[in-house]
């Protein structure tokens, strides 16, 4: 059996594309179910968010395994021709499927590299396919060590650390100047989508109390009561800045609304304690004459832009040490996937031994009259006596499947036998071990 994967993401395909191929919930097990109508698809699993669509199948064979695939995606967006599609997908078999399952799990494949929702993505990509019954023994274990792994990388690198958005960075570099912001208070100025993100920040900071300004009364209205916010007038924010620790501005006006002389008259009425101010405007809304104040901190978008591209950097060092991981527990699952290829060998060898042991049972019984006492004796002595032959050669098979000579020590064992492996025999893994934790 082999394990490929077919897909498109924001790397290699534009969203107009991506939003065309997009399996929304309600149509992912009409979805799952005509995947797994095609008879070259063993088992298969589809994951589709706003970033990427992709099809993971364990197939028999791996050419015919892509062309199914290539014809699933582009029959998924069928008011698309199929020469746009196409030149989008990216393929992966064997070790590659499974790296880059791990990296796009781990948050390594992100736009936003260490993002932690795709995590959350898999697993749903997971479970639908396991409601919709279109995995089996390969997919069910590949996508329970997909998910370990990117926990691991989480535990054992900083890619998940850093501020790597801008409203994450202003609320970092905050917390960097009061140390602890349990009990601050801040206070929003705008009501723009980049000031909400870094109010929820806030938020999760736990910091005290949050004030909210705009223009229009009634957004600053509609953003305190969803945030669990106070909605101040706009033209009482220069007072309400005497109550705040942290002023973040997102205001979107033409000039600056605050500058050297509102500030001063604020650190005097806060009698010297400090203030940060974070503006995230452009043009900038704050005057950047009021750092030269005492007890004064202002931070612009510049500056928080240098500070996400340094965290990055940080973020693509630590993705070094996870591809490591990867490397690792690729190597360790293909082992696995390997050792399969001898799961029919060693079925068919076992049923061989036993058929014949039944049979040469049969024929003794046949001659000698014994009771049920004696029958049964001598069934024990013959199954242990087949088990214990048996055990160095299915062992032996088992081990060496997974090595470069796998296929040729199984052909030998073929003819060694004369046998021919069971059509069910992979449908069960008998050695497969259980997951740890």
């Amino acid at each position: 059996m082999n394990v490929i994967l077919a897909g498109l993401s924001h790397r290699t395909a534009p969203v107009e594309i991506r939003e065309r191929l997009a399996i929304p919930d309600a149509r992912m097990g009409e979805a799952l179910c005509r995947l797994k109508s095609d008879p070259i698809i063993e088992e298969g699993a589809i994951l589709s968010t706003c970033n990427r669509v992709e099809v993971c199948a364990v197939v028999r064979e791996t050419a015919a395994g892509f062309a199914s695939l290539t014809r699933f995606l582009t029959q998924t967006a069928d008011d698309l021709p199929a020469s746009r599609i196409v030149p989008c997908l990216y393929l992966y078999a064997a070790g590659d499927t499974l790296r880059h399952l791990f990296r796009v799990a781990s948050g390594l494949d992100a736009l936003v590299i260490g993002e932690p929702q795709i995590l959350g993505q898999v697993k749903e990509a997971f479970d639908h396919a396991m409601l919709h019954k279109t995995t089996g023994v390969i997919l069910n274990k590949i996508f329970k060590k997909t998910i370990s792994v990117a926990k691991r990388v989480r535990t054992e690198t900083g890619v998940g650390e850093h501020a790597v958005s801008v409203s994450h960075a202003a609320v970092e570099l905050a917390k960097k100047i009061f140390g602890n912001l349990a009990g601050k208070s801040a206070l929003l100025i705008g009501a723009g989508e980049m000031a909400e993100l870094a109010a929820r920040q806030l938020l999760s900071r736990q910091i005290q109390r949050l004030s909210i300004t705009n223009r229009s009364y009634e957004r600053a209205v509609d953003l305190a009561r969803g945030l669990g916010g106070v909605p101040v007038p706009f033209e009482d924010f220069v007072a309400e800045m005497s109550e705040s620790d942290i002023v973040l501005c997102s205001a979107g006006a033409p000039h600056y609304l605050i500058g050297v002389e509102e500030v001063t008259k604020v650190i005097t009425a806060r009698k010297n304690r400090p203030i940060f101010f974070i503006d995230i405007s452009v043009p900038r809304n704050v005057d950047p004459a009021i750092n030269a104040l005492d007890n004064v901190f202002l931070y612009d978008i510049d500056d928080l832009k240098f500070s996400v591209e340094a965290n990055l950097r940080l973020r693509e060092a630590e993705a070094l040490k996870a591809e490591a991981i990867f490397c690792e527990e690729a190597e360790q699952l293909s082992r696995w996937l390997k050792s399969l290829d001898a799961v029919p060998m060693i079925v068919a060898l076992k049923e061989q031994a036993e058929g014949i042991r039944k049979a040469e049972m049969e024929r003794a019984l046949g001659k000698i009259p014994l009771t049920v006492e004696q029958q049964a004796a001598i069934a024990g002595l013959t199954e242990a006596i087949v088990n214990k032959l048996l055990h160095n050669p299915l062992t032996a098979l088992k081990e060496e499947a997974a090595s470069a000579n796998g296929n040729m020590v199984l052909e030998a064992a073929r003819k060694l036998f004369h046998l021919e492996p069971t059509s069910h025999a992979k449908e069960t893994a008998p050695f497969e071990k259980p997951e740890a934790g």
